[in-house]
């Protein structure tokens, strides 16, 4: 699906991300998981080194974080917010990579990351859009993207979490009509669980 997201003087191209815009995708992605999670996906707590095994993953394919399972909305030319999406059932496969990197740096081959989706679920992961371009529509255009791509690959349950305490992000996803669905705790920090079942078909173009 293309479309266009219009606000003040700019008009916002909603496509899949490309590996070569790492440095505009990375600190979205970033800002949107927080430093715990980074964290926990690349082994660094340092936010600096953090991005740059985040950026590397990003331009791969086969795993979380690759800009296969990304979705921009571009605007002034370059990508000013993402959207990170994927089935809930490919969440092992995809985080392998990134489990075998902090295996390998740690000596620990017990790692493993806490679930966040379930198998059943076409998962919102992440959403970011930059602050300069708030405001203007581009982050409920983000989520249609996603909802729109789960109809075009026949799921009929979406899924995302909400860290326990962000009230506007929880009414916003109610208004969308999502439902809370339980809770989890990930890295320290209490999330709910949010589902909406649709149908129908749709998609995003690349």
């Amino acid at each position: 699906m293309k479309g266009k997201v219009t606000g003040r003087e700019e008009a916002s191209l909603i496509r899949w991300s490309r590996p070569d815009e790492g440095r505009y995708v990375v600190p979205l992605l970033y800002a949107a998981i927080g430093q715990d999670i980074a964290a926990m996906l690349t082994g660094e707590s340092d936010a600096r080194l953090a991005t740059e095994v985040m950026q590397n993953f990003f331009e791969r394919s086969g795993n979380r974080l690759s800009y296969e399972n990304i979705v921009v909305a571009e605007a002034d030319g370059r990508p000013v917010g993402c959207v990170l999406f994927y089935h809930g059932s490919r969440i092992v496969e995809l985080d392998q990579p990134l489990v075998d990197r902090i295996a390998a740096l740690t000596s620990n081959p017990a790692v493993s990351f806490t679930r966040e989706s379930r198998d059943d679920e076409f998962y919102l992961d992440s959403l970011a859009v930059d602050d300069q371009y708030q405001g203007r529509g581009i982050g409920g255009a983000l989520i249609e993207a996603f909802e729109a791509e789960g109809r075009a690959r026949g799921h009929e349950r979406l899924a995302l979490i909400v860290i326990n305490g962000n009230d506007k992000a929880k009414a916003l996803y109610i208004k969308k009509g999502y439902e809370p669905d339980g809770q989890i705790e990930l890295c320290g920090h209490v999330y709910d669980h949010m589902v909406k079942r649709i149908d129908g078909s749709g998609g995003i173009s690349d």
